[in-house]
């Protein structure tokens, strides 16, 4: 059975602002899939055609994943311990609740997470283990 891969917001992101990363993704040997989180924030922030046209195809080209009810009720206790542990605010842990149901949801799929979001996702790997990947 093959890897499975997941991107975070921040790659698709990255890779629509430079168009660098297509090669690397590309290059990816494994399973590639994609986060119902991922895009519905990428849709939140598309506001050009041609992101939501790329949008529209990056949807049919590989099946979403879709967080679980207890991957949402997971994300609430991890949230809490972040809150508890570190003193986050309402804010910053609104910030975070996507990319810990990102996380979870790659998670419950065995799936590697790659991202070029260094802090918030090593942040989140303390609290639930995650094959993480930073690019």
């Amino acid at each position: 059975m093959s890897d499975i891969f997941i991107l975070d917001t921040s790659i698709f992101v990255n890779d629509l602002r430079t168009g660098r990363l297509g090669q690397k993704v590309e290059s990816i040997t494994g399973v590639l899939r994609t986060s119902a989180v991922v895009l519905a924030e990428l849709w939140r922030g598309a506001t050009r055609p041609s992101e939501r046209e790329y949008l529209r195809a990056l949807t049919k080209r590989y099946p979403i994943l879709t967080p679980t009810e207890k991957n949402w009720l997971d994300s609430g206790l991890i949230l809490e311990k972040i809150r508890s542990d570190l003193g986050f605010t309402p804010e910053k842990l609104r910030d975070l609740h996507f990319d810990v149901l990102i996380a979870l949801t790659a998670r419950s799929y065995g799936g590697r997470l790659i991202t070029s979001n260094r802090s918030d996702f090593e942040l989140i790997d303390r609290y639930c283990k995650l094959k993480l990947e930073v690019w």
